[in-house]
């Protein structure tokens, strides 16, 4: 069972959608997640623990149990499948999440955090509410009540980085970092502070994760594959920054990373 929900306005600012899975079972128990640019609250309806692995020996590393945050990440991690869990994530646009963070966005960056070490016990309390609900539309509309009732002061959008993100996102390939803070009038340094604080990474750091991002859809479209034009479409102009910059992301190949792709992108099966 898939179910997603679009939250109304103001919500609908920061957040892309609430996201319900529950008896999805892939074949396989492990996945590496890769970098998206994403920041989520996952809160899982179950009593079973979930793990962080090591990324090469699937070693358990990290216990998350629940409900944690997921910051950004310029790195991969290696996470359960998704096998026998019942969840609903809170997916927060791109660089939209820090409202709701009582700590700058640099600093759940590339972690995995407990929520109870961030808000307290507020989102085990949501968790509690949820669990006493069986319809999935009305854990949604619980969802967006608890969260517009305690964050609806803090619902102001920084337009430069609301800005920044949108150009990044939406011309990775062609983006010019220098004209950008030209057209924000922030120095290079000032705005580079204030986009880590607000997006958890610094605006070349996320150039790179949306030109990586921009490479695998264009992978993923089912389309014949031709590597020096997918690298020239993603924004490199050799095949060696490609090359280096997919595997720092992925920790495959290009080639390698399409004999494991299983159609869902940024999940790639690895046990």
């Amino acid at each position: 069972m898939l179910e997603v929900r679009t939250p109304n306005y103001p919500l609908d600012q920061f957040i892309d959608c609430f996201f319900y899975h529950e008896d999805v079972n892939p074949v396989h128990s492990i996945d590496r997640f890769l970098p998206d640019g994403n920041t989520e609250i996952i809160i899982d309806l179950t009593e079973t623990p979930k793990y962080i692995y090591d990324n090469e020996t699937l070693v358990e590393k990290q216990e998350c149990k629940n409900a944690w945050a997921s910051g950004v990440r310029s790195e991969y991690i290696t996470i359960p499948s998704g096998k026998d869990s019942a969840m609903l994530v809170i997916y927060f646009k791109k660089g939209m999440a820090y409202p709701f963070f009582p700590v700058p966005m640099n600093e759940t960056s590339d972690c995995v955090v407990d929520t109870d070490l961030l808000w307290g016990s507020e989102f085990e309390q949501l968790r509690e509410q949820l669990l006493s609900i069986d319809d999935i539309g009305k854990r949604f509309e619980l969802a967006e009540k608890f969260l517009l009732k305690r964050y609806s002061r803090h619902l102001k959008v920084n337009e430069c980085v609301a800005f920044a993100v949108d150009e990044i996102v939406a011309n990775p390939d062609q983006i010019s970092l220098s004209t950008l803070y030209d057209k924000i009038g922030y120095s290079q340094k000032h705005f580079t502070e204030m986009f880590k604080g607000h997006v958890g990474v610094t605006p070349k750091t996320f150039v790179k994760v949306m030109r990586f991002q921009r490479a695998i859809a264009e992978i993923e479209s089912g389309t014949k594959i031709n590597w020096p034009e997918i690298a020239f479409d993603a924004g490199y102009y050799d095949q060696a920054h490609f090359i280096n910059d997919f595997k720092a992301f992925s920790g495959f190949t290009p080639e390698e990373y399409l004999k494991r792709k299983n159609g869902n992108l940024n999940y790639v099966p690895v046990g």
